[in-house]
């Protein structure tokens, strides 16, 4: 870590520690590694800025209000389904956190792996961690990840001389992530037990790495169906545009009745069912 940032995170630990006195000693966070869970980030949640908010939903609404006057030819239907775009938010913010938390768990496993080479290489897991934060670094220069800012959180309460099972334990509880939090749960045993450290990493390392691996592969098995199937559902807009531009006396019968709007309704619905249902088929899990 450079001088200038060992400095700066220093002082941000100690604004922190100050912050901490006279709070709940219940609190995991707190109590373990002196620092308050609700002044560092939480992966488990994320928080759309105000204008992270109005442009999603300035844009979900933008765009169900086309899709609607698409289908309806009429602007009081279309406001009516332009009020679906006030959700959109929701579903922008789980993914995002879904993002957030796939990259923490890429560039975790790349620490692994710099930790077990340090460890084996003989050094202290202080400088194994220190090692870790400067191997991120060669690997994208000038990158402020996630991991990279939880690396130095851990290297600066390592030298306020906090115990590194607790910084891990803070983090694992942050993160909510199961390789992480079975980590933490392994490095703290083992420390504790004086078991061989250098072999736990190493094969932990292994087993997250290889998780890692089969959940790329599978993302990359389904991504050409992901466009397949993001094609098709376009494909019914795109085909009713085109039947408004170039056949707008064929389409008239659709708009203005009640069995037009039925209809539209009803295509509306499906196609929304498709959309959930390709989504959730997507979702693979390991």
């Amino acid at each position: 870590m450079r001088p200038n940032e060992r400095v700066g995170m220093n002082r941000e630990v100690r604004k922190i520690q100050r912050k901490q006195k006279g709070a709940d000693k219940g609190n995991l966070g707190a109590a373990q590694s002196g620092l308050p869970r609700n002044s560092l980030p939480d992966y488990r949640v994320y928080n759309l800025s105000k204008g992270q908010w109005f442009r999603c939903t300035a844009a979900a609404v933008l765009l169900f209000f086309g899709v609607g006057y698409l289908f309806y030819q009429n602007v009081i239907m279309s406001f009516i389904l332009s009020a679906v775009g006030l959700i959109a938010p929701k579903f922008w913010r789980k993914y995002l956190l879904n993002r957030r938390r796939a990259m923490l768990k890429l560039h975790f496993k790349q620490a692994l792996y710099s930790l077990s080479s340090s460890l084996s290489a003989g050094r202290s897991v202080e400088n194994g961690f220190r090692d870790a934060v400067e191997d991120l670094l060669l690997l994208d220069p000038g990158a402020q990840n996630d991991l990279i800012f939880e690396l130095k959180i851990i290297v600066s309460r390592l030298e306020f001389g906090e115990p590194v099972e607790a910084a891990l334990q803070d983090f694992a509880v942050r993160a909510g992530m199961d390789d992480i939090t079975n980590f933490a749960d392994v490095f703290s045993t083992c420390k504790r037990t004086g078991g061989d450290l250098v072999e736990v990493i190493r094969r932990t390392s292994s087993v997250i790495g290889e998780k890692l691996d089969i959940q790329q592969e599978i993302s990359v098995m389904i991504a050409q169906k992901k466009f397949e199937s993001k094609a098709l559902l376009a494909a019914p807009f795109l085909l009713l545009l085109f039947m408004n531009i170039s056949a707008s006396d064929y389409m008239k019968p659709m708009y203005g009745s009640a069995a037009g709007y039925i209809i539209s309704t009803f295509a509306l619905l499906v196609l929304g069912g498709c959309f959930w249902w390709i989504t959730k088929m997507m979702d693979i899990k390991v």
